[in-house]
């Protein structure tokens, strides 16, 4: 796809992983960021819209977004990749509708879906495959007795919260007894939010698998792929640093099930735990664009492409079947996680030169360039001023 200049911007509110793909398809990206985000740098941006954090000053980003709106030639088309930027477009969408070009969830199923007690309530109302999960409240006294079967694990209801502070990168906790339990429950309760517990499915990280997708206004499929993760940081509930496409027909099957019982349209990703005995597990569900979009537009499924396209009136790509074995990496974090995975420096090398998409990429380097520009800098000014030398 090559795109005119006067076409329709795509204003993402996202990293370098959403906005390469929307370049690779020759989409001209506006992209919220803070000074200092590498995003900032990408061959893809065209234009920066400083901003505030989306979870702590929601009110002043979508007073810059309708500005920029505003002085556009025609609606842009708006991107969001984490939680808080979902919840922000989601519950402001009155205000942002007529000003963009959008694709999202219904307002209900959003706030179903990102919210874990809720979506909890949500899965049992509708037979989905959840593990057993309990809603945790630390501040309401001593830790409980539950009717779980440990392990388990405990995380956080939504991802906008405090939850760093009390267990840095790491996605959730794992629990192997009442007595960790108990262990546990004073940090919970300086935490002061409600958490989940939930039944842990054994197994790896590697054992988690997913299924992406974007579903059109008229409920159909327009792009779909299937992915693993290999690696990640921290090795146990850390973020991705390695992932692969896959052709997983029931990962794909149970992916596109879901998608007609939730009557969701928009995009998503379905993370799935394989037990086992190869039974497929559903953990979460984020109806939002994500990480993978540059590894699956590499792979030959661009599901912003094809929202962009969508939404201007434009042909859509190609759109797959995805390559399967196509990988991604970020490669500072991932050199982490396979030193503690025990590979060794020179196989971990070749396969990072042979990874099709990386969050450091030659095609793109401004952006790990300006951030190696930043840490020296950091470095630098963390030394001790010299002391002057009197003759």
């Amino acid at each position: 796809m090559t795109t005119a200049t006067n076409a329709p911007m795509a204003c993402v509110l996202g990293d370098l992983d959403l906005v390469r793909p929307l370049g690779l398809a020759g989409v001209r990206c506006a992209v919220v960021a803070p000074p200092g985000a590498p995003v900032r740098h990408s061959r893809y941006t065209h234009a920066v819209i400083g901003a505030e954090a989306a979870d702590t000053a929601p009110a002043a980003l979508l007073a810059r977004l309708l500005d920029f709106a505003r002085g556009q030639p025609v609606p842009p088309v708006l991107f969001y990749q984490d939680d808080a930027q979902l919840l922000l477009v989601s519950r402001r969408r009155d205000a942002l509708q007529p000003a963009f070009r959008m694709v999202i969830a219904g307002a209900d199923l959003v706030e179903d879906l990102v919210d874990k007690a809720r979506f909890q309530a949500l899965a049992e109302r509708l037979g989905l495959p959840v593990p057993p999960t309990r809603r945790l409240d630390p501040a309401a006294g001593p830790p409980p007795r539950l009717d779980l079967r440990y392990p388990v694990i405990v995380k956080p209801l939504t991802r906008t919260g405090p939850w760093d502070a009390v267990e840095g990168v790491g996605k959730a906790i794992p629990v192997r007894s009442a007595d960790e339990l108990d262990a546990l429950w004073p940090r919970l309760q300086a935490l002061g939010i409600p958490v989940l517990a939930q039944e842990m499915i054994p197994g790896p990280e590697s054992a988690i698998e997913s299924y992406h997708v974007y579903v059109d206004g008229r409920g159909g499929i327009a792009g779909d792929f299937t992915g693993a993760k290999i690696r990640t940081y921290p090795l146990d509930y850390g973020h991705s640093t390695a992932l692969a496409i896959t052709d997983a027909p029931d990962v794909r099957g149970l992916g596109r099930r879901l998608v007609e019982v939730l009557g969701l349209t928009g995009t998503a990703k379905f993370d799935f735990k394989r037990g086992p005995d190869g039974r497929l597990h559903l953990l979460e569900v984020n109806p939002r664009f994500t990480l993978w979009h540059h590894l699956g537009a590499r792979a030959g499924v661009n599901l912003p492409a094809l929202v962009w396209a969508d939404l201007t009136g434009r042909r859509r790509p190609a759109a797959g079947p995805a390559r399967a074995g196509a990988t991604w990496c970020h490669v500072t974090r991932d050199r982490l996680a396979a030193r503690e995975s025990g590979v060794p420096l020179a196989a971990w090398l070749a396969w990072v030169a042979a990874c099709d998409a990386k969050a450091a990429a030659l095609h793109d380097p401004l952006p790990f360039l300006q951030s190696l520009g930043g840490r020296a800098l950091a470095r630098l000014s963390r030394r001790p001023a010299p002391v002057p030398v009197k003759g």
